[in-house]
């Protein structure tokens, strides 16, 4: 197993969020391993360098990484381009020439931006791929090649599929293994790490001294969408940086070049988007309280045929006092036999922790224990229900997953 903290470093994969851990422990799963890699992700969230990592600590790591963008090829000479062709095939084509995939053997080729790839040339990508087989354009001698495959897209390729714009086929021979990329505004505990290393690459290479951001700047870019994600924070960060040189970055500075809000409160969004992790657990589990007694109420109202029911919003959790979200109503019913989420003799005595607990739990028992299951019912990640047997004290061992300390 390839050291994660060693892949990281070499690799220059920046963060120490949960989602780019994942991927990071993925990448030292896969990388050793010669199969077909498939990157998923928005434009600018890095995925050539993903690429790049998996070849770097793979067993070709010795041969060249060719790096080819499907959709800066013309269609007219994309196959051309990947497959070479012979002398005269077409006009301008004066002597015989290796394509990528030849260029390749023994190597790796990062495909990018598969999903522009026109359909003719995808049956033969699929052939490549099967049995390593490939002809030039205008030829008819079979050639081989011994390359590892990864491939990238910024689209849904399954929504392709459905437009009959990618072969389903050569989409599941792609992806062997997918790794999904976040957005930046995923992550965005990794913004501060991020900006640091850009700035001090920048100010290093072009000898512009470099003071720093406030911490008020750095929440303030926190607060940003990022649409153009990492590529984007690069730029920025590059550009401030020779706008103010010599200046410590300031709140107003970020503020005069971005124009965000420094509070986002979308009520699309479950949470706002400037808390803690803690933070937004909790409220979203005060939410989920809230839409079961939303739905309770409207099952009541049906039942009792009655239209005077008053439901709260499940967005609105004001009238749950902010320094004591553990008091809970006794109009939290969740079924019509008047069996409550919380038993009123536990009110006063429970916590959240208590409720987080015991949710945890008795979802873990309602999946046999099966921890992929448990997360994605409770909508977390792995990793963070990992952290929460432990910090909770709960027994892997133990197939009740009861506290190790009762």
């Amino acid at each position: 197993m390839i050291d994660i903290e060693k892949l990281q470093s070499r690799s220059g994969i920046i963060g120490n969020s949960d989602s780019i851990r994942e991927v990071l422990d993925l990448i030292a799963q896969v990388a050793p391993v010669d199969i077909t890699v498939l990157i998923s992700g928005e434009s600018g969230t890095g995925k050539e360098m993903i690429a790049k990592a998996i070849h770097k600590f793979s067993k070709r790591s010795q041969d060249d990484m060719i790096t080819v963008n499907c959709g800066a090829i013309p269609s007219g000479i994309i196959e051309s381009e990947l497959f070479g062709h012979k002398k005269g095939s077409f006009t301008g084509a004066n002597e015989d020439r290796k394509g990528y995939f030849e260029s390749a053997h023994k190597g790796t080729i990062f495909l990018d931006e598969i999903g522009e790839t026109p359909l003719e040339t995808q049956v033969k990508l699929l052939r490549v791929l099967e049995e390593g087989e490939f002809m030039r354009v205008g030829d008819s001698k079979t050639l081989y090649t011994d390359v590892r495959v990864i491939a990238a897209t910024n689209k849904d390729l399954r929504e392709l599929i459905n437009k009959s714009q990618f072969r389903q086929d050569l989409y599941f021979r792609l992806k062997t293994v997918q790794v999904d990329l976040p957005p930046l505004r995923n992550r965005i505990e990794d913004i501060s790490q991020l900006v640091e290393r850009f700035a001090l690459e920048f100010t290093r290479k072009n000898d512009i001294p470099y003071r720093g951001f406030i911490p008020e700047a750095i929440r303030f870019m926190k607060n940003y969408n990022w649409p153009g994600n990492v590529r984007e924070l690069k730029n920025f960060v590059e550009s401030i940086l020779v706008l103010q040189k010599g200046e410590r970055i300031t709140l107003k500075m970020v503020d005069d070049k971005l124009g965000v809000p420094q509070n986002i409160h979308n009520d699309n969004l479950p949470v706002v988007i400037n808390q803690s992790a803690e933070q937004a657990e909790r409220e979203l589990i005060l939410r989920q309280l809230l839409l079961l007694r939303q739905d309770v109420g409207l099952i009541k109202e049906i039942m009792n045929n009655t239209k005077n029911i008053s439901v709260p919003s499940p967005s609105d959790v004001s009238f749950i006092p902010n320094d004591d979200h553990s008091k809970l109503t006794d109009n939290m019913e969740v079924d019509v036999d008047g069996q409550k989420l919380v038993r009123n003799d536990a009110i006063g005595d429970m916590s959240l922790e208590d409720l987080e607990r015991e949710a945890i739990v008795r979802t873990l028992n309602y999946f046999y224990n099966n921890r992929r299951k448990a997360a994605k019912s409770l909508g977390m990640s792995e990793r963070t229900l990992y952290r929460k047997i432990h910090d909770y004290g709960l027994s892997k061992k133990n197939k009740s997953y009861r506290s190790t300390k009762e």
